[in-house]
């Protein structure tokens, strides 16, 4: 699971906070405000009150070795935006910015932002899910801390029948159907359509299949990445 810097803790961010905690990212949450740090604390692996403009404390807390970094801070621009400059000159792989207007995703954008969200169009609880289970495209929730995704075949799955994976038995996880190419037929045929297929206990994974799978988050976040 990945190590993610929540900076910020509103409405938005202390939501994104807890909500990868419970899917167990590591969270590192930081805010200015003591009683928002002591609130959250035992709810994330760390919580910590600091400035996010300096540079020196974000650095003796470690933040410049996240694999992501995500700016929430609202209430004040001129703070998120000088936050997130000194996050890129760290070399953060992945830095996510919360932007109130088209106007701050786009000067965001300009200074080195990897991906700008907006609240509302995208909630905490969605992006949560989002970084947890990097790997799954197309996560569909059901309800609350249960998914259908849609996975690329991994490696370890290619060549594999449903019996020898007991993806129910190692993950408690279901299976549900296999989209697969269908021959074709023809030399004209540009892409080949794709067919369902329900699964059978003897049907073998086969590379480029797509598995859609549904069970609990924390047990997607198990499957293999590749």
């Amino acid at each position: 699971m990945p190590r993610i810097a929540v900076l910020g803790l509103g409405r938005f961010g202390y939501t994104l906070a807890t909500e990868l905690a419970a899917r167990k990212a590591e969270v590192i949450a930081i805010d200015h405000s003591p009683s928002i740090v002591e609130q959250i604390k035992d709810d994330v692996d760390l919580a910590i009150r600091l400035d996010t403009t300096d540079e020196l404390a974000l650095r003796s807390q470690k933040i410049d070795e996240v694999e992501i970094a995500v700016v929430a801070i609202g209430g004040n621009f001129e703070s998120a935006l000088l936050t997130t400059t000194i996050l890129k000159t760290m070399d953060i792989p992945r830095i996510i910015c919360r932007a109130r207007t088209k106007f701050h995703a786009e000067i965001f954008r300009r200074v080195g932002a990897d991906q700008v969200i907006q609240p509302e169009k995208q909630t905490g609880e969605e992006l949560a899910r989002k970084l947890a289970l990097p790997h799954l495209r197309d996560l569909i929730p059901l309800e609350e801390g249960f998914s259908l995704i849609e996975l690329d075949a991994p490696s370890p799955f290619i060549g594999k029948n449903l019996v020898q994976l007991k993806i129910r038995e190692t993950y408690n996880l279901n299976l549900v159907a296999i989209m697969r190419k269908a021959p074709e037929v023809s030399d004209q045929v540009e892409e080949p359509r794709r067919i369902m297929n329900v699964p059978h206990p003897h049907d073998i994974i086969h590379k480029g299949d797509t598995l859609f799978i549904v069970g609990p988050d924390t047990k997607l976040a198990q499957l293999p990445r590749e």
